[in-house]
């Protein structure tokens, strides 16, 4: 039987996202991916994070799957409009195809931010495996490896944004957990647009501090964690 080939869907924001048959697992929520990245990695990553630490730079970012590239590029159009410097660093070890994240629409969704709608194909089009700045305020490295295998460096903030529980398991439970959070600066967040009773265990195991944060749309809530400062 052949492989099915990943497929661009719709979610009800009018954002792409992208379809793998072989998970049947989307890379965003159906109630729309655009407003997904933006509530959990933006607003209660980022921005979070920058309210308490206002001043401290490098911010320094490690996001588990790349995907589309919508929390990287989102995260670029952040940095440059408040010239903060961002290092970050992501991992997917299963790059889209050139055919796939060409067709995506994020640049579409926002009129406002024409001006950075170029910086999403550069960062689906630079090198693997090599950092550098994209622009004056945006520094990264993308590699093409899994969580299992990857050098972390120190980091402020992590974007958890993994396939599920259910499809990928492994990358959810404690011994992976542990790796990142032995990683996490004192006062670092987590944040993941999954609410999982597990999880939310084996982030407290970690002596990590949760707190309540409402989800994105269409769900309840979500689950971010701080290490102590």
């Amino acid at each position: 039987m052949n492989k099915q080939e990943p497929r661009i869907i719709t979610t009800e924001d009018g954002s792409h996202s992208v379809y793998l048959p072989e998970l049947n697992e989307s890379y965003h929520s159906s109630h729309g991916a655009y407003r997904e990245s933006i509530h959990v990695f933006l607003l209660y990553g980022l921005e979070a994070w920058y309210a308490r630490n206002r001043g401290k730079f490098p911010i320094r970012i490690f996001e588990v799957g790349f995907g589309t590239g919508l929390n990287a590029w989102l995260t670029l159009i952040w940095a440059e409009q408040n010239q903060v410097p961002v290092l970050y660093h992501t991992i997917e070890p299963h790059p889209l195809s050139e055919k796939i994240y060409e067709a995506l629409n994020f640049t579409q969704m926002d009129e406002t931010l024409t001006h950075y709608n170029g910086y999403f194909k550069r960062l689906h089009k630079m090198d693997w495996d090599i950092g550098k700045p994209l622009t004056d305020y945006f520094n990264i490295k993308k590699e093409k490896i899994t969580l299992q295998d990857v050098q972390l460096y120190p980091t402020d903030i992590v974007y958890f944004d993994a396939f599920s529980p259910k499809k990928q398991p492994e990358l959810w439970e404690k011994p992976l957990l542990e790796k990142i959070e032995t990683s996490m600066n004192p006062g670092a967040s987590f944040v993941t647009y999954c609410a999982a009773g597990r999880l939310k265990k084996n982030l407290l195991s970690l002596d990590l501090t949760l707190d309540d944060v409402p989800g994105p749309p269409g769900k309840k809530e979500m689950t971010r964690a701080w290490k102590k400062s």
